[in-house]
């Protein structure tokens, strides 16, 4: 299984490739695609979008594990942060992936077993766990490779940590949402 981890950002949006066979990971790339602030948000937004389709056709991930946005006091970064994830929602559905999206905390927790780790703790735990000999740098890396290793951790059982919302439109990520409603999917 190949899992494609990604901490998006709206300056820096980190990725890692890692594939997993029963309790074997390997790295198979990583790094952070870094994105010039002078340059204005939908260049970004494009960049980001054609380096994460380059990675997808090179490594041919399985599943896309994604962290959820995190609650921000500064609307207008929540709103960006927003606008790329959305970019990435529609490439991994345009490519017929499946997509998984993991809070912060959940990833954290299934890393080092603690949902309040520091980034210290997991760039450390994602270290050992894929046998590198020092921890990933800079953190955008260590955390995308973290919601890699969080999928591929959860494995099947991932519908445990994913709770279907009540609010009786399915499941609580995009994949549920595109497979439950292909009539209001533009394509």
């Amino acid at each position: 299984m190949i899992v494609l981890g990604i901490d998006p950002g709206s300056l820096k949006t980190g990725y890692g490739v890692i594939s997993g066979e029963g309790d074997r990971y390997r790295v198979l790339s990583s790094g952070v695609i870094r994105l010039h602030p002078a340059k204005g948000h939908p260049e970004r937004i494009g960049e980001i979008y054609r380096e994460l389709e380059r990675v997808i056709g090179e490594f041919q991930p399985e599943r896309v594990a994604l962290e959820t946005a995190f609650l921000s006091r500064n609307v207008q970064s929540a709103l960006k942060l927003g606008q790329v994830r959305g970019a990435i929602i529609a490439l991994v559905m345009n490519r017929n992936l499946q997509l998984h999206e993991y809070a912060p905390r959940a990833m954290k927790s299934a890393i080092t077993g603690k949902g309040a780790a520091s980034k210290e703790q997991v760039a450390f735990m994602v270290s050992r766990m894929l046998g590198m000999t020092e921890p990933p740098k800079p953190y955008d890396i260590s955390d995308a490779l973290g919601i890699a290793l969080c999928d591929l951790l959860r494995g099947e059982s991932r519908e445990a940590f994913l709770p279907e919302k009540k609010s009786g439109r399915g499941g609580s990520n995009w994949s549920s949402f595109v497979r439950a409603s292909p009539g209001l999917v533009i394509r």
